[in-house]
């Protein structure tokens, strides 16, 4: 539309010969127009406000069902059609704006199938759900005498500008609207952890607050930001490890429903990034999904592959808006529960002065009344004949006796008096009227009290709407941090990958070539060829990587244990080297030179050792006059690791034949060390929590749970590991395993020693009764334990003794009972200092040397 197009404005009548003529053009009308909707959008509708944290629909139902409640439930139909006298909007958004509030469990108590958030069922219709007004609400949120009120849409009804909630709802409850040019995304928090945030504030002390959800789930809130802009929380499922072939996820992440989750997992395994059998939803009021594995599908790669792949985990970015003075701002949680927290302050004051000026109005009238009694002033109006007569005899009459009176008598407390009855007069008490006096003197001196210790009495509210409100209003999602997931680690094997060695292409496509393995659709895959180039691309159906390819293989980015051997004839001057280099990092589809990048390069020997292993070859030279010695073996062991552009050490300045394989050698990586992470629950070997040693190829860790079940495993860092593991450690076999337990079927302690005898099998250490359960594990060979006795009636408690283990009870087989403790009734065991053995050796932790540092640095410099 041109610019130039001009319109009469609405409010000139065009056929009035009178009018002037006068033009808008439609530019400015639609930016005028745009503006009043945004605004109108931002301020009526997406964006709560600070002062009760409601928007205005949600306001509105709140203050509809204040006026309908009578303590009985009310028809959810009924509600939105009182709503609908103070909301321009349809039936359907009041609906299910109640719904959500409804859901939310906090201002509302319902009744009926008001849906299910854990499975996405909506709600009944409206017609069929009842709701009412909690307890909490009618405490919190109501007070006409604080209410600052406005006129309805229609200006046929008053309502509420804003509610006086003395409580931080909009944290409480969460909120989430999308506006024009802006949105808002509150989390949700937790009821107690607010009123306790809220009493730190007052106290002047720090405090932070952090999400929690109705559908639970463990949350990694360590980029929360505070809730503003640019801030991520990530959230997962709780799943457990039912056994070999079954998962259990009994918690699901916020903003998903068993429903999305379902259909997320089976997208996923569409796909082929995880493998499942079968999948169960047995929800109902607590959620259950049960995922059933294949036989070989590991239940720990198939849980990093849920979170990696599916919605087991979600990621959360919040946006806090709020409106402030028909403006929105940003402000993070902990500002918004500072504000919160001093406008209850300012409501709570503000309720005090409206008693305090109540109790004062009513010690002023009953004073007065005292006077107007006692003193008889009432017989005083006997010959009056006007109303202005009556007033001006009572005023005089009281005048004498009115000096203790805190303000002067209105027209209005005269008027008051004069309607005083003649039973009430006759029937005057003087001692009740004093007490009364008195106990209204003690009211106003209690409620000054609290005005003058106002935060005082702002910290004990919120103590008395814990204590009233807060039970069963626990946190639910667990806070903890998360380690992150390589997607390339735990993806299913997909696809598989195939070569073309002298044409020069791999790919997945090429069905009909050489089958190298099993791979994934986002493996990166690793090539080298016969002139020394290497290079990593993505897989892909058919790639191009250069002829006379001699190796084909998936890549680990930052694999510092997989380590190629290589010996190649120098195109420039035809001398052959030999190194050793790991490949950690790279640019993808850029090639690099394993050799000097000269013409005539040439690959003689390549190897690829997956824990750094050395082979012994054999070198054999082609025959030249003179040369006496044509073969001689090489040991790679020899040869440090350094990094892939390094040219080598010389093998030889005459012209090679061949190399042939000629024996297995050991891996020359030092034993790598592994740490096990406390917060994420994860091995690791990035110096992250605590070392547990270090590690060949063959060690084992061993793992003894509380519930007795003791088991050792191969260190993997993709395990993951229960909450409650009471030992973790490098297994030596040849140290016993020595325990106190009470035995659930005969009650009473028993102990065992034993050696874990399959390394590969979970074994149950304690009797199979369900009472029975573990006091106390050590590994060490001497151990000892202090036992507390209890005191037995008519007895002298029994003075503590200290046990040695070694000596109450041999080592047995693992089945074995053990040998009772004592007879006597124990209040306390306890592991105490081992005694020295000469069986002991002390583990010793691995280090680099000065030439492995200097090799690394240089490796890493390459890198």
């Amino acid at each position: 539309m041109s610019d130039d197009l001009d319109l009469t404005p609405e409010s000139q009548d065009p056929f009035d010969p009178t009018a002037k003529d006068e033009s808008v053009k439609v530019t400015g009308m639609f930016q005028e127009w745009f503006l009043d909707y945004a605004s109108y959008v931002i301020l009526e509708r997406a964006v709560p406000a600070i002062e009760d944290g409601f928007k205005p629909v949600h306001r509105r139902i709140l203050h509809s069902m204040k006026d309908l409640d009578d303590g009985r439930y009310t028809k959810v139909a009924n509600i939105v059609g009182h709503t609908m006298q103070y909301h321009p909007h349809g039936d359907a958004s009041i609906g299910d704006a109640i719904v959500q509030i409804g859901q939310k469990d906090i201002l509302i108590d319902t009744q009926g199938n008001w849906g299910n958030i854990l499975t996405g069922d909506r709600a009944a219709a409206s017609r069929y759900i009842e709701a009412r007004l909690s307890k909490f609400a009618l405490e919190v949120v109501f007070n006409p005498k604080t209410t600052e009120w406005q006129i309805s849409y229609d200006g046929r009804k008053q309502e509420p500008v804003n509610l006086p909630v003395k409580f931080p709802m909009v944290l409480a409850q969460g909120a989430e609207g999308i506006a024009v040019g802006l949105s808002t995304k509150i989390l949700p928090h937790n009821f107690i952890e607010l009123i306790d945030a809220s009493i730190m504030h007052l106290e002047g002390k720090r405090f932070s607050i952090f999400p929690d959800f109705a559908t639970a789930g463990i949350a990694d809130v360590s980029n929360y930001n505070d809730g503003l802009r640019g801030g991520k929380i990530r959230v997962r499922a709780n799943i457990e490890v039912k056994d070999k072939n079954l998962l259990v996820i009994n918690e699901i992440p916020y903003s998903t429903n068993t429903s999305t989750l379902i259909d997320s997992i089976l997208k996923a395994n569409d796909k082929g990034k995880i493998k499942i059998k079968k999948i169960e939803d047995n929800t109902s009021s607590d959620v259950e999904i049960l995922v059933h594995l294949p036989n070989n599908i590991s239940p720990d790669k198939t849980i990093d592959a849920l979170f990696a792949f599916t919605n087991c985990e979600v990621s959360i970015s919040p946006l806090s808006c709020v409106i402030i003075d028909d403006k929105p701002h940003f402000l993070g949680m902990s500002e918004l529960l500072r504000m919160s927290t001093e406008n209850t302050v300012e409501l709570l004051k503000t309720e005090l002065e409206i008693k305090l000026g109540e109790l004062e109005e009513q010690w002023h009238f009953v004073s007065l009344e005292k006077i107007f009694i006692e003193k008889r002033i009432y017989r005083d109006i006997e010959e009056e004949e006007t109303w202005e007569g009556v007033i001006e005899a009572i005023d005089r009459g009281l005048q004498p006796h009115i000096k203790h009176l805190k303000r002067e008598i209105t027209k209005d407390d005269i008027s008051r008096l004069t309607e005083i009855r003649i039973k009430r007069i006759s029937k005057f008490d003087l001692d009740k009227a004093d007490q009364k006096i008195e106990a209204l003197v003690a009211d106003i001196e209690a409620v000054k009290q609290d005005l003058d210790h106002l935060i005082d009495y702002s910290i004990n509210y919120f103590k008395m709407l814990k204590e009233k409100y807060g039970k069963g209003r626990e946190r639910k999602t667990r806070i903890q941090l998360f380690e992150d997931i390589e997607a390339t680690k735990v993806v299913i094997r997909n696809t598989k990958l195939y070569v073309n060695r002298s044409e020069g292409f791999i790919g997945t496509s090429m069905k009909k070539d050489e089958y190298v393995t099993d791979c994934s659709d986002i493996d990166d895959i690793i090539c080298f060829t016969e002139d020394g180039t290497m290079m990593v691309t993505k897989v892909e159906g058919k790639t191009f990587i250069g002829k006379n390819i001699l190796y084909v293989g998936i890549f680990k980015k930052k694999d510092k244990r997989t380590i190629y051997n290589l010996i190649y004839k120098d195109g420039k001057v035809g001398y052959s080297h030999m190194k050793r280099f790991a490949v950690t990092s790279i640019t993808r589809d850029k090639a690099y030179s394993m050799g000097n990048d000269k013409p005539g390069t040439k690959v003689l020997y390549f190897s690829c050792n997956p824990n750094g292993e050395a082979e012994l070859v054999t070198v054999f030279l082609r025959q030249k006059k003179g040369l006496k010695r044509l073969k001689f073996d090489i040991d790679f062991s020899d040869l440090a690791i350094k990094g892939r552009n390094v040219k080598g050490n010389l093998v030889s300045k005459m012209p090679i034949k061949s190399v042939e394989f000629k024996e297995e050698g050991v891996s020359t990586l030092k034993p790598r060390k592994i740490w096990f992470d406390e917060a994420v629950r994860r091995l690791n070997v990035d110096e992250r929590g605590e070392l547990l040693g270090a590690f060949k190829g063959e060690d084992r860790l061993l793992i003894i749970r509380q519930n007795g079940i003791a088991k050792t495993i191969i260190p993997e860092l993709t395990t993951r590991f229960e909450n409650d593991i009471i030992v973790m450690e490098k297994w030596n076999s040849k140290k016993p395993i020595s325990l106190v337990y009470w035995e659930g079927e005969k009650e009473k302690y028993y102990v065992k020693r034993f050696q874990m005898d399959n390394a590969d099998k979970e074994e149950l250490i304690i009797t199979e009764h369900p009472n029975s359960q573990l006091e106390a594990v050590s590994t060490d060979y001497i151990p000892r334990i202090e036992i507390e006795f209890k005191k037995t009636r008519g007895k002298d408690r029994r003075s503590n003794e200290v046990v040695n283990l070694e000596d109450f009870i041999s080592i047995k087989g693992i089945k074995a009972q053990g040998n009772q403790l004592t007879s006597d009734l124990i209040k306390q065991i306890d592991l105490i200092q081992p005694l020295p053995s000469d069986k002991e050796s002390e583990e010793v932790i691995v280090t680099e040397t000065e030439d492995e540092k200097e090799d690394n640095q240089q490796s890493s410099l390459f890198d």
